[in-house]
């Protein structure tokens, strides 16, 4: 009996099992479940709340394409990743894409150089990707809609300066041309109609950074009766857009865009009331007959280099988004075509773009409502810029912002690995599916109805 009071005193669980059995002691004239009533009480209100607890805790398995929120510790520095779900089919008309596989030396094989993939034209290499793992695309040829033409012309980079080289873009994009109209009858059918390029450089598919050489040289003729992705567009006539085409915004990472949120909210402090980082030239040079950014950039920096208001700086700086999303206005003036990086970069980080660059075409315009979330200012009034913008601070600042700090406004500019909904791939196929006039398959069925 020793051994057996030492157990009760050292394994209370021992104690608990030792009671349900009789001791000497232990009178038996009581009923059983009287006896042990308390015993029988603790098991059943056991076995209740386990029970509860595990139904509470059954996986769900539903939703799998579901929004998925990632909370940082403010609200509006939230990263919300909508994926694609295949209900959204209906509304792009059941949009069916075919992406040629073309050999690597016209895509992947430029992939080595990591800056391919990154700087701002990349958005040749964003759509392709976001396309190939997309439920939008079809393997059957026969089934597309539109076919996707992907080649990189963007990341042939200077060794002299750095910058992305195009001179070799047209003889690759024809080369690639005349592949898929030798191996496949897709594109000869339509001559080149349903077929679909990105063009994300200064003058789209005239592919010349100088406007002049730009417009002297054109669209290259086989390219014309295709769909150009291009982030060049304007409102009044020009070369350089004479085909059907969708504008779209430069790429900017959004993983850069996240990491800077993640550190400063997008609704924190803004101690910067106007601001501008990028070149300007104090003496511009006349390069044929043109001047970089049409002297704008030169005005702003000789009317307001001494106004501690405006924070304008003519030199790099790796981590310039940290200075965009402290400030209230960011300038977005022409270089030398009229859109820019600094645009869906003001946008993503919550800062009021003024956008100087006459004419300009701006992206997604069907979707992304500019003039409720950004202000345009002539270039012939740049001298005007203080008082204008003083004057916005003074009245509706408040609503311009509230509208700018929509998620879905940022979503639209901004280019994923995997296509999500609303964001710049997925506004792509929306516009694609606007233009379905265009598809073989179509025309086919309503010819058959």
């Amino acid at each position: 009996m020793g051994d057996m009071n030492r157990l009760v005193k050292n394994r209370k669980g021992f104690y608990v099992k030792m009671r349900f059995f009789k001791t000497k002691n232990e009178k038996n004239g009581k009923p059983f479940l009287v006896r042990y009533f308390k015993w029988v009480l603790w098991f059943s209100l056991s076995f209740y709340f386990f029970g509860k607890f595990l139904n509470g805790h059954e996986p769900s398995t539903s939703g799998l394409k579901t929004t998925m929120v990632k909370h940082s510790h403010r609200a509006l520095s939230e990263s919300v990743v909508v994926r694609e779900d295949k209900d959204d089919h209906g509304l792009l008309n059941d949009l069916k894409v075919y992406v040629y596989e073309l050999p690597t030396k016209y895509n992947s094989d430029w992939l080595s150089n990591e800056r391919c993939s990154n700087h701002l034209f990349a958005s040749e290499v964003a759509i392709h990707k976001a396309l190939m793992k997309s439920d939008f695309r079809t393997f059957d040829p026969t089934e597309a809609d539109f076919f996707f033409v992907p080649v990189y012309v963007s990341c042939n980079f200077s060794t002299v300066n750095g910058f992305p080289t195009i001179g070799h873009a047209r003889a690759l994009l024809s080369s690639a041309v005349e592949l898929i109209s030798s191996e496949l009858p897709f594109w000869k059918r339509s001559n080149g109609s349903d077929h679909v390029f990105v063009a994300s450089h200064d003058y789209g598919a005239c592919f010349h950074a100088m406007e002049d050489r730009a417009m002297a040289d054109g669209i290259p003729e086989f390219m014309k009766n295709s769909i150009i992705l291009q982030t060049f567009g304007v409102k009044y006539q020009h070369p350089c857009q004479n085909s059907e085409s969708v504008v779209i915004p430069p790429y900017i990472s959004p993983k850069s865009v996240q990491s800077t949120l993640s550190k400063m909210p997008i609704d924190g402090r803004r101690d910067i009331f106007a601001f501008f980082r990028g070149k300007m030239e104090v003496h511009p040079k006349n390069v044929s007959g043109r001047f970089y950014s049409k002297r704008v950039r030169t005005e702003i920096l000789r009317k307001y280099g001494n106004d501690r208001r405006f924070y304008l700086k003519r030199h790099r700086f790796p981590g310039y988004q940290s200075e965009i999303v402290r400030s209230v206005f960011c300038l977005c003036p022409l270089g030398w075509a009229p859109w820019s990086p600094r645009l869906v970069e003001s946008v993503a980080l919550g800062c009021v773009p003024v956008i100087i660059a006459d004419g300009i075409r701006l992206p997604f315009e069907s979707t992304v409502p500019w003039s409720n979330i950004s202000l345009t200012v002539r270039e012939n009034d740049v001298a005007k810029l203080g008082h204008v913008l003083d004057h916005v601070a003074a009245t509706n600042l408040s609503a311009i912002q509230h509208n700018l700090w929509d998620l879905q406004i940022r979503r639209a500019l901004l280019f994923h690995d995997d296509v999500e909904t609303g964001d710049a791939t997925w506004e792509v196929l929306v516009a694609l599916s606007t233009k379905l006039g265009r598809s073989h398959r179509r025309s086919r069925f309503l010819a058959n109805g």
